[in-house]
């Protein structure tokens, strides 16, 4: 039976991410326990390694630019 497509929210990739990381349980372990197919795990974690930088970089974080509505009407 196959499984219809999932969208899984930030948090929870991260926290599987960070289990990935942390190297307590195989891949398969994690993939039993969250549900998940192990390739999706060792994916989210190399995401997580690649961004990990970016949580140090100092700077504030970005916001949506907001459009001058003055200038539109």
């Amino acid at each position: 039976m196959k499984r219809t497509r999932r969208n899984h929210a930030p948090g929870f990739k991260a926290k599987v991410a960070l289990a990935a990381i942390k190297g307590d349980k195989t891949l398969a372990e994690l993939a039993e326990q969250f549900d998940v197919h192990p390739n999706q795990i060792s994916e989210w974690k190399q995401q997580l390694q690649e961004s990990a930088a970016d949580v140090f970089d100092g700077g504030p974080k970005k916001k949506a630019v907001e459009p001058d509505l003055k200038g539109l009407h």
